[in-house]
């Protein structure tokens, strides 16, 4: 049970069952679950604690055990609305958006956005709820994952919230239908808080260590015109998402080595900055 996978069908056949409970259910439930599996995934809890001590230093032990619990309830709780409300039978999340401004601004230049995002709380209702109330059109694109039957169920969620996605690998043609979504005005979602085998990053700091982003979305951003923008979410109760948005960034086609870097540690500015507020909403589980 120490290898216990968060990222595994199981867990999500069992968060997508129980989003089709009763709403007291749907309420208690994951919460339950979180704290049933963060007791039996020792090693996802000690992962856990190495990344909140990044993010907050260290707390007391007490104090770090709650945050790491609160961790994998916040999952739990974020993985049964996201893909209930895939099925038709999860009510319709509220949503506010801090920074709607700069949304707009980089809507106006009708080359299509960039997202980059994290895995957060609630990271994938960001682009659902954006796209509701919005009129977008979003785009996930992550490599395809390590269990095809769990990433079926995921992407069946999607699907039903009315997201596309596109599954990169190492064929470069692969990347083709994310520059014609962009270049149709659609909005692609990317994250950077993880960094692949084999994909191309540029270091940056983070929490006042060295780390590395994926170079992918500037190297769009170069290509396409389309302007960057950090968009994180966070769930701020039941049912219930605040989206944070950044600044767009404006890569042109003879951008130098130095501003992509600036641009590169800007985003990774603003993910500090929400994993800082919300230090057990971001599900970076892996530690490294």
């Amino acid at each position: 049970m120490g290898t216990l996978s968060l990222d595994g069908p199981l867990w999500r056949r069992l968060a997508r069952w129980g989003a089709g409970g009763p709403e007291w259910f749907v309420r208690i439930a994951p919460a339950v679950v979180g704290v049933v599996v963060c007791a039996l995934a020792p090693r996802r809890r000690l992962a856990i604690r190495r990344n909140l001590r990044r993010v907050r230093g260290r707390r007391g032990r007490l104090r770090e055990s709650v945050d790491v619990a609160r961790t994998f309830v916040s999952y739990a709780t974020c993985l049964t609305e996201v893909l209930g409300s895939g099925t038709g039978r999860g009510k319709v999340p509220e949503v506010s958006v801090r920074g709607q401004a700069y949304l707009h601004d980089a809507l106006s230049d009708g080359r299509g956005i960039l997202f980059v995002t994290a895995h957060a709380g609630g990271w994938e209702s960001a682009g659902a709820l954006l796209s509701r109330d919005l009129g977008l059109s979003v785009m996930i694109v992550e490599r395809a994952e390590r269990d095809a039957d769990a990433g079926a169920i995921q992407d069946q969620a999607r699907g039903g919230r009315g997201l596309l996605v596109a599954h990169v690998g190492d064929d470069p043609l692969s990347a083709l239908p994310i520059i014609r979504h962009l270049r149709e005005g659609g909005v692609v979602a990317l994250q950077i808080d993880r960094v692949p085998v084999g994909v191309r990053a540029r270091e940056v700091t983070m929490f006042g260590e060295r780390s590395r982003v994926p170079d992918g979305p500037l190297r769009l951003a170069v290509l396409t015109g389309a302007p960057v923008l950090s968009v994180f979410a966070a769930r701020q109760g039941h049912r219930s998402y605040e989206i944070v948005v950044g600044r767009p960034l404006r890569m042109s086609r003879s951008a130098t080595e130095a501003e992509l870097d600036a641009a590169a540690q800007e985003l990774a500015d603003n993910l500090c900055a929400f994993a800082r507020s919300r230090p057990t909403q971001w599900f970076h589980f892996s530690g490294e």
